[in-house]
């Protein structure tokens, strides 16, 4: 499906690209080819950024249990047969961590019967794709199977924008925009202004593709990517795995950004070939031109964006937030000295590895590398910690490789491949409400009662790297 979706939008960029040059008279940014070239009517369409409020025509729709249960309520008003676009549910969201991958499991299927028999039934009448309970996070499964340079998705969770690690536009909407966007209707959206970040450089030692974007939200803060999009750049943004893309468009929601993306490159052929889509892989080298900004634009940025960031990676610094705000951001470093200052819990109670955003191979693996030398130093885990894989497909990697049997020889516990801590569900045996404590996560999220009401969350951009 998405090889048909890739094939007919690269067949129609073109011309709409040389209308839009003409018509805006400059050359376009990565973020301009993929708006143009899904605007409802170009010609009728008014590109003010900033103003202008957009008619697009996303590729594809993806809902989460919890939202698209209202989203498929409302699309059924609509009297379609079928959905417009094409569309997916994810049952990953209601799902509570506690007692393990399989318990939890088995006690959210009967807890949410009606929930999941309601979206399966409705799937399967409207032609929308249905992933059960416990295939995989919802943002961690549209990278693997659907995302695609150039496209543009639409999703009903925030941290929708994940599918901006291969080079599309992926934007968290409300479930009344998907269901009328199923329903035939074109979406409709504030037209952004752009953030352009040149990344320089090559991350080195303990940083990771996290730490980019806990650096840039302490540099705009909470607010700063509000009505904008993020757009990355840059002979470093070459250097960042595809998955370490989607870790940064992912958070990018943290920065109140409509959308990131990252331009077409090799990563990302790399990541689509290993993902069983090597016929996608080839066709989007074949129109790498259609899928990043024009050649002028990275010659002076400065002309072309509203705003510019620039972040030398060689340089960068592992970074850990919070507590209660992903834009309280310091080098890890520093936070020993800011700890006794402020008075925070010294001692971690509970450490989180994995989610939609930090759940790749080459995070987990890196998890797995420090457990092993933990256990080779004859050393169990103090904390208690929780994994949770992004995906099916990430599991059953980590029980390959053999990470599933020394995580839980350190004293580590799975949870089922879902949301779980990372939107509240969890149940920590030893947190105490109202109870001040500690905890390091990978996670995203980390506002005040967001990850758990006792704690103090820090998020890190390690993946269980440094607790």
């Amino acid at each position: 499906m998405s090889m048909d979706l890739a094939k007919n939008l690269y067949a129609k960029m073109p011309a709409v690209f040389e209308k839009a040059r003409k018509q805006f008279g400059r050359p376009l940014t990565l973020a301009d080819k993929i708006l143009v070239s899904h605007a409802d009517n170009f010609d009728t369409q008014n590109w003010e950024r900033g103003k202008a409020m957009l008619a697009l025509r996303p590729d594809r729709v993806a809902m989460q249990d919890a939202t698209a249960q209202m989203a498929v309520l409302q699309f059924m008003q609509a009297n379609k047969k079928k959905a417009a676009v094409p569309s997916t549910i994810h049952c990953d969201h209601l799902i509570r961590a506690e007692m393990g991958s399989e318990k939890d499991l088995t006690r959210a299927l009967d807890e949410n019967r009606e929930v999941y028999n309601f979206l399966a039934s409705a799937a399967k009448k409207y032609g929308i794709g249905f992933w059960k309970p416990g295939a995989g996070i919802i943002h961690q499964v549209v990278l693997e199977n659907y995302a695609f340079p150039g496209c543009l998705i639409i999703g009903t969770d925030s941290h929708t924008p994940n599918g901006g690690g291969l080079g599309g536009l992926a934007i968290g909407v409300g479930g009344a925009d998907a269901g009328e966007v199923m329903a035939g209707l074109p979406w409709e959206v504030l037209h952004p202004k752009l953030i352009g970040v040149k990344l320089t450089g090559k991350l080195s030692g303990w940083a990771s593709a996290k730490d980019v974007i806990l650096y840039l939200c302490g540099l705009l803060t909470v607010k700063g990517g509000t009505n904008k999009i993020v757009e990355y750049f840059g002979p470093g943004a070459e250097t960042i795995s595809a998955t370490g893309k989607g870790t940064i468009c992912n958070m990018g929601a943290e920065l109140g950004a409509t959308t990131s993306v990252f331009p077409f490159d090799q990563k990302m052929v790399d990541y689509m070939t290993i993902t069983d889509r090597a016929d996608l892989a080839k066709l989007a080298q074949a129109n790498k031109a259609l899928l990043t900004a024009d050649p002028e634009v990275m010659q002076a940025p400065e002309k072309y964006y509203d705003q510019i960031v620039e972040i030398d990676l060689s340089k960068l610094e592992p970074h850990v937030v919070g507590p209660h705000t992903p834009d309280l951001a310091r080098p890890i470093s520093k936070l020993k000295a800011e700890a006794q200052e402020k008075g925070y819990p010294v001692e971690l109670k509970a450490a989180l590895i994995g989610s939609c955003t930090n759940s790749s191979y080459e995070d987990i693996s890196r998890s797995a590398h420090v457990a092993q030398q933990a256990l080779k130093a004859g050393l169990k885990a103090k904390a208690s910690f929780l994994i949770s894989p992004g995906s099916e497909r990430i599991y059953h990697t980590m029980k390959r490789d053999g990470f599933l049997e020394t995580f839980e020889k350190l004293g580590g516990q799975y949870s089922s491949n879902s949301a779980a801590p990372g939107i509240g569900q969890w149940k920590r045996a030893d947190g105490v409400k109202g109870k001040a404590d500690s905890i390091v996560s990978s996670f995203n999220r980390n506002f005040q009662d967001g990850t758990h009401g006792s704690a103090k969350p820090f998020r890190s951009g390690k993946s269980g790297k440094r607790w």
